[in-house]
């Protein structure tokens, strides 16, 4: 278990990091209080039951307490991920299952193709980190992985960037313009 002081430490690394890559990055004490900050971010985004508007929300404990909550009577808000419904979503939410504090990143297994489509279709992805699971590094997420369990671990540090045409930086060519975080202190850390 990780020391509140530590716990923050690593926070504060984690934020300083993610936000140089354009991450936005927000801390909340109790999964309640990131739902409460979510509902209004999603319709200020402008969240619909059309294509285009859609948010898709990939299964996790976060996300299946918030199944029965005011987040599935928005309109467009839907907690199957298909192919189909991710590529005309605006909105990806999913839950990741560590972050690293050197270099800003979120690690997330995608062996589930849920995670996969909820996290790269989108043009704004909304990731679930729990502050517990913040590592300071590589080398520390080594030593939690169990590769029998995950066969399909992503590593996404900021919105999807590239430079490859005439080393023009472009952001959200390959996957989400836009990437939110929102740390919750109380959430639940698995090995992979």
């Amino acid at each position: 278990m990780t020391k509140t002081a530590d716990l923050d430490e690593l926070y504060e690394r984690y934020k300083t990091k993610a936000q140089a890559v354009g991450t936005e990055v927000y801390r909340f004490g109790t999964r309640y209080e990131a739902l409460e900050s979510l509902i209004p971010l999603l319709k200020k985004e402008g969240v619909a039951d059309s294509a285009g508007a859609f948010a898709v929300c990939a299964a996790g404990p976060a996300i299946r307490s918030w199944e029965g909550a005011e987040l599935s009577t928005i309109p467009g808000v839907h907690f199957e991920v298909t192919r189909e419904l991710a590529a005309e979503a605006l909105i990806g939410i999913t839950e990741v299952d560590f972050a690293l504090a050197d270099t800003g990143t979120l690690v997330q297994d995608q062996s589930a193709v849920e995670q996969r489509l909820a996290s790269s279709l989108p043009t704004i992805h909304i990731a679930i980190l729990g502050t517990n699971t913040i590592l300071p590094d590589k080398g520390a997420l080594i030593t939690r992985i169990n590769p029998r369990k995950s066969r399909f671990i992503a590593f996404i540090t900021g919105p999807s960037r590239t430079a490859d045409i005439e080393r023009v930086l472009t952001i959200g060519v390959h996957g989400p313009k836009r990437l939110i975080v929102l740390a919750v202190d109380e959430s639940e850390g698995e090995t992979l």
